[in-house]
């Protein structure tokens, strides 16, 4: 921790880099997780959504528009991973307009247990995205997809929720500190 504490004595520009360092490589992290089916991070099949849960944590300081862009990058690379139908990028890109427009300053203290509590609403919303998605494709019956997605986010929101400090609280502590040297 005392080698970060020194970031002031790096120039702008390298600052930035190591910033987008950072940054890029918690998304990576993320990535590398996503698929994983690690003991005790599993509820009825499902697991942590780690690329919402990454979203919601950028999104929470930034402008929708920012927020929109990563859901974007994130919901492509997503969908590269995995299926491109239904599409990831629809919710996350949902979701990180939404979080970015709550105004958190104004209504949401941002501790633990507010952000575990907007990611659980985005997980959410993120989910219903999806089942909207394949209400529309057409070529699955809708009961089932609709008694499917209780579960799905009931068991995504829970885990999410519960996960999210685990890439809120560094990422955030991170971001601080940088902001803190720009400005000084």
């Amino acid at each position: 921790m005392k080698n970060l504490a020194n970031l002031s004595q790096f120039s702008p520009w390298a600052r930035q880099l190591i910033n987008w360092i950072v940054t890029v490589t918690s998304v990576i992290l993320c990535l590398v997780i996503l698929p994983s089916r690690l003991p005790g991070m599993e509820l009825l099949g499902i697991s942590p959504n780690w690329l919402l849960i990454w979203v919601v944590a950028w999104s929470l300081k930034r402008t929708a528009l920012q927020g929109a862009l990563a859901g974007l990058a994130l919901g492509l690379i997503q969908d590269g991973m995995t299926s491109h139908d239904p599409t990831h990028v629809v919710s996350l890109a949902l979701v990180g307009v939404l979080t970015a427009r709550l105004q958190k300053q104004r209504y949401i203290q941002e501790d633990f247990i507010s952000v575990a509590l907007i990611v659980f609403g985005m997980a959410v919303v993120g989910e219903t995205i999806i089942a909207i998605q394949y209400s529309l494709m057409g070529d699955r019956n809708l009961t089932q997809i609709w008694a499917d997605h209780q579960r799905i986010a009931l068991s995504s929101a829970i885990l999410s929720s519960l996960w999210a400090p685990v890439v809120y609280y560094p990422l955030n502590r991170w971001w601080e500190r940088i902001n803190l040297i720009e400005q000084s």
